[in-house]
């Protein structure tokens, strides 16, 4: 299972939010180049990177995107305004390793399933689950779908991935959260990334066993120091296969 060490930038600074609030972040003063190094000294073979400004509509951090995209050392999945065709290759041709695509694909999923086939294992989905609907626009419009429609009008587009968020996640009630992600992983065949779970090395212990789950980004529990990353990629790795003894 792969770790994926994740950074949410706004106005150029490292931020989390809660359940998804644009308005209210909580600032990390951390340099996002050098935290994005850190991913990498730590062991991370990824990093994800979403840009809330330009869920906005605004570029401007686009320069130090670019900056963490170059000095990162291991490949950006990269998300946060890709409204269009013309955004997704401006950020391939900029190298991300994979770019999010989430409300463009409610809006025309045709297109993000040609994007798909054209840019292979570049192409990931991103689907946001909110009190059983999936949401769009930053989390703030309900898509008006059930998140197994949702999954089921893009069974087989040869996504690198789909990205899966509860962002109810704020709750207490661990096990519901786990029964969602294992309940909406099972109905697809593209590897899931599961997103907005982890606490801290006990959820990804509870991740690790969920069929289907190829990978976990692990964000607020980083910067908040319940978990650091060389213990997530620690917990994700898998267990030796038990060996007989010679006799």
């Amino acid at each position: 299972m792969i770790i994926y060490p994740t950074m949410e930038i706004q106005n150029g600074r490292c931020v989390t939010l809660e359940k998804g609030r644009l308005d209210e972040p909580m600032i990390w003063h951390v340099d996002p180049v050098e935290t994005a190094k850190g991913f990498a000294a730590s062991g991370a073979e990824w990093m994800h990177l979403t840009d809330f400004n330009a869920i906005e509509g605004d570029d401007s951090n686009d320069e130090l995107i670019q900056d963490i995209i170059r000095g990162a050392g291991i490949p950006v999945q990269l998300g946060g305004g890709m409204r269009s065709r013309e955004q997704v290759e401006y950020w391939i041709d900029k190298g991300a390793g994979r770019v999010v695509i989430g409300t463009l694909a409610a809006r025309d999923p045709q297109l993000v399933q040609e994007l798909a086939k054209h840019h292979p294992d570049q192409i990931v989905l991103s689907v946001d689950v909110f009190q059983g609907q999936v949401m769009t626009d930053g989390w703030r419009q309900s898509g008006a779908f059930t998140p197994e429609a949702y999954l089921e009008a893009f069974e087989g587009a040869p996504f690198a991935g789909i990205i899966i968020t509860d962002i109810d996640s704020d709750v207490s009630d661990t096990e519901a959260q786990m029964g969602l992600i294992s309940h909406l992983a099972s109905l697809v065949k593209q590897p899931v990334i599961a997103s907005g779970l982890v606490r801290n090395a006990d959820d990804i212990s509870r991740l690790k066993y969920i069929s289907n789950i190829s990978g976990v980004q692990v964000g607020r529990a980083l910067f908040r120091k319940t978990i650091s990353v060389e213990d997530a990629l620690a917990v994700a790795r898998p267990e030796p296969e038990p060996v007989a003894e010679f006799q």
